[in-house]
């Protein structure tokens, strides 16, 4: 498990020895407090456990553990963090957390359901929030959901426009796209499904190649599944497979072709190579029920967020992309805020 404490304005990460443990927050964070050195605001303590993926996926687990981060800072909780290295982990650590006495325990991601749905019954005066999972009829559940099949569908737009432009740089002409999912799950397939209805409006003949890793955590696997869709003409792969899509967009580096990355800015991976990268706001959502639950303003069921409330969208992509192509993008957002388009977040029939 791992603490947060902080001594004057530095932040310490104290790293346990062994994963996937449930111990208490340690004295030196109860006596430190959170934000710059000062004690807890409030006695109210914040337990968040990763999926398999852990806090180095550069995605939902990472942004999970940001709004986590500022919700230490700006409400004052005491947050501590458990990596789960594996799916038998799951209903232990959210257990030894809610035997603990945290207030809100947080599960991150969709492999986590039936953990969830074993453990929060058990601990009703326990608050659980479960990201990118739709939990109804526990009332000490929420979950947030986001309709990620409308960033999926910007990101697609513009890459369907950029194969349709002659004279980009590193554009092949071959009308390809890849798309490399991690597992077979709903929230990778809404990005998938909205992906491919965003290069079909812009780029009707538009080739969209999908395969899948079947892991969230195989660097490896991730570069071999990108390379054999850039081996069949793809120049532009999205990547939606969590730790896995590193090695996607390290494929796309090396072949010399662009890669869209997924729920965080991953520009920082490959800066030349990533274009843009879909965004979901698992850090907002996070702090959101934070400091709801704090304010006893605990909501259970599913809360949706989108385009419209800031949920969604996409990063600000790089010089490559035609600043006509980002204003015909923009103007597609606004038309999905308005309902002028309604995106899907089922698969397309092959």
């Amino acid at each position: 498990m791992r603490h947060r404490a902080t001594v004057a304005a530095a932040a310490i990460l104290l790293l346990g020895l062994v994963a996937g443990c449930g111990r208490a927050v340690n004295q030196a964070q109860n006596a430190t407090g959170n934000a710059a050195g000062a004690a807890p605001k409030v006695n109210f303590k914040v337990g968040l456990v990763t999926d398999s993926g852990g806090l180095n996926d550069h995605g939902f687990n990472h942004l999970s553990d940001v709004g986590l981060k500022k919700a230490e800072a700006e409400l004052g909780v005491q947050g501590s963090v458990v990596e789960s290295k594996s799916e038998s982990d799951y209903v232990p650590n959210l257990q030894r957390f809610a035997q603990q006495g945290y207030n809100l325990v947080i599960a991150v991601g969709f492999l986590m359901d039936e953990a969830v749905k074993q453990v929060a019954p058990q601990y009703p005066n326990t608050k659980f929030l479960i990201i990118d999972d739709p939990i109804t009829g526990i009332n000490n559940v929420t979950s947030a959901m986001f309709k990620t099949e409308q960033c999926g569908y910007l990101v697609g737009a513009m890459a369907g426009l950029m194969e349709k432009r002659t004279g980009i740089p590193g554009m092949n002409a071959q009308n390809v796209l890849g798309v490399v999912g991690g597992q077979k799950i709903p929230p990778v397939d809404s990005y998938i499904a909205g992906f491919i209805q965003g290069v079909k409006k812009t780029d009707p003949d538009g080739k969209v190649i999908v395969k899948y890793v079947n892991s969230f955590t195989d660097q490896a696997g991730g570069s071999q599944v990108a390379q054999t869709e850039i081996a069949g003409g793809a120049d532009i792969v999205f990547q939606v497979a969590g730790g896995s899509g590193i090695g996607v967009i390290n494929a796309a580096k090396s072949a010399g072709v662009y890669a869209i990355g997924v729920d965080a800015d991953q520009n920082y991976v490959a800066p030349n190579t990533v274009i843009v990268s879909a965004l979901k706001g698992v850090d907002t959502a996070t702090y959101d029920v934070i400091r709801d639950t704090l304010n006893n303003q605990f909501k259970s069921g599913v809360q949706y967020f989108d385009l419209a409330n800031n949920g969604v969208g996409i990063s600000k992509p790089i010089g490559v992309v035609p600043s006509d192509i980002v204003n015909q993008v923009n103007d597609l957002a606004n038309q999905i805020k308005s309902g002028a388009i309604t995106v899907s977040d089922q698969m397309p029939q092959s």
